[in-house]
C-alpha cells in the first residue's frame, strides 16, 4: 500500500476519533438538558402557586397544563436527538473499528517486511 493511502487512512481515523469525542460531548449536553427538564417537570408537579415561563426575555404567566405540555415536548425532542446521536455513535464506532483493523494490518505487514 502506498504511503499516500496510509496517510489518508490515518487522517480518516483521526477524524473519526474527533467525531466520537464531539458526539460524546453532545450526548453529555443533551443528557444534562434532559435532566434539567425532568427536574423542572418535578417542580411543576409540586407547584401550588402560579407558574411562569420566559419567552424572549419576558416572563409570562402560564397554566400548569401548558407548562407540563411544554416540558413534555422538550423532553421528547431531547430524546429524539439522543437517539440520533446513539445511531451516529454506533456507525462511527464501527467505522473506527474497521479503520483500526486496516491500519493495524498495514503496520504489521510493514513491520514484517522491514525485518526480513
Amino acid at each position: 500500500m502506498e504511503q499516500n493511502e496510509i496517510e489518508k487512512l490515518s487522517k480518516e481515523y483521526q477524524d473519526i476519533q474527533e467525531k466520537l469525542q464531539a458526539l460524546d460531548f453532545q450526548k453529555l449536553q443533551f443528557n444534562a438538558q434532559k435532566q434539567e427538564y425532568e427536574d423542572t417537570e418535578s417542580e411543576i408537579e409540586n407547584a401550588t402557586n402560579k407558574i411562569y415561563k420566559i419567552i424572549g426575555g419576558v416572563m409570562i404567566e402560564t397554566t400548569i397544563e401548558k407548562a407540563k405540555a411544554d416540558i413534555a415536548e422538550k423532553k421528547e425532542s431531547i430524546s429524539m436527538r439522543l437517539s440520533i446521536i446513539a445511531k451516529q455513535q454506533e456507525k462511527t464506532i464501527e467505522r473506527e473499528k474497521e479503520l483500526r483493523e486496516q491500519l493495524t494490518k498495514i503496520f504489521n505487514e510493514q513491520g514484517a517486511s522491514s525485518t526480513q
